[in-house]
């Protein structure tokens, strides 16, 4: 499925001419963003317009994991950086921009000035946690991998 509106779906499609591709294969596409947060930032799409994480089928989603585990090989030997973040978003309150799902190997130095991306303490009450930890874990009785 495309849709000729996201940006992305254009790049898939190959619609885009002024994408610098990294990799390319059946399945998914590997390009720099417009705007790199640092050199050697690449975003990793599938060719198939989905919003979110949790709409890739199995088999993209294996393969897109395989490409990211890759690439960030990559990006890390070819940029000789001291780290990686790989980030993905899902929805406008996660700061999702663009609504194809999409995954950001960011390579990292201790002075790219990019800061931190988590906050520095949390207040959650233990209760909150176990509650939360319940949940979760009562939900994932039935995931079978």
């Amino acid at each position: 499925m495309t849709n000729l509106n996201c940006p992305f779906c254009l790049i898939a499609k190959r619609a885009d001419e002024n994408v610098r591709e990294v990799f390319r294969d059946d399945k998914a596409v590997a390009f720099f963003p417009i705007e790199p947060a640092v050199l050697g930032h690449i975003l990793v799409i599938p060719h198939r317009h989905v919003s979110s994480v949790w709409d890739l089928s199995e088999e993209e989603a294996e393969h897109i994991g395989l490409l990211i585990s890759r690439m960030s090989r990559v990006i890390v030997e070819t940029v000789n950086s001291e780290g990686l973040n790989i980030i993905q978003s899902n929805g406008k309150v996660a700061t999702q921009s663009i609504a194809h799902v999409h995954f950001h190997l960011v390579p990292r130095w201790s002075d790219d000035g990019l800061g931190r991306i988590w906050p520095p303490k949390t207040n959650y009450s233990e209760q909150a946690k176990d509650e939360t930890w319940d949940a979760l874990r009562d939900a994932c009785t039935g995931i079978h991998l």
